[in-house]
């Protein structure tokens, strides 16, 4: 994790959040746990923006670049796969003809369900 930005140094959004989670079985995940990062290919979300999901809310608690090389098994539970290899096939899989470069740097996304005010 490379993480040398701070918020208020983060380069500029290349898409809005509400594009962060998407498909399906991955908005599934999220609502069910199983789910608490994304990487994307640009930046999606700041710190502290809310994403929702089936009526949910989610705040993006984290936001950082990670090469595919540094990419660790723990990463990939966070994305709601068993290890690397399930996540890169999931991946690769979805985008046909990526190829999958350890050099290749995605912004990271960590988010948690928003806790109910007591």
């Amino acid at each position: 994790m490379e993480d040398q930005y701070k918020n208020e140094e983060l380069p500029p959004k290349t898409c809005s959040i509400e594009r962060l989670v998407t498909v399906s079985q991955d908005v599934e995940k999220v609502i069910k746990g199983q789910k608490t990062a994304t990487r994307r290919n640009g930046r999606y979300a700041d710190v502290g923006e809310i994403m929702e999901l089936e009526d949910r809310q989610f705040v993006v608690e984290k936001v950082y670049t990670q090469t595919l090389g540094e990419l660790s098994d723990e990463d990939a539970k966070q994305e709601g796969y068993k290890n690397v290899s399930e996540y890169k096939q999931s991946i690769l899989s979805s985008h046909p003809g990526m190829p999958w470069s350890p050099k290749m740097k995605v912004w990271v996304h960590e988010f948690a369900p928003v806790k109910e005010k007591e």
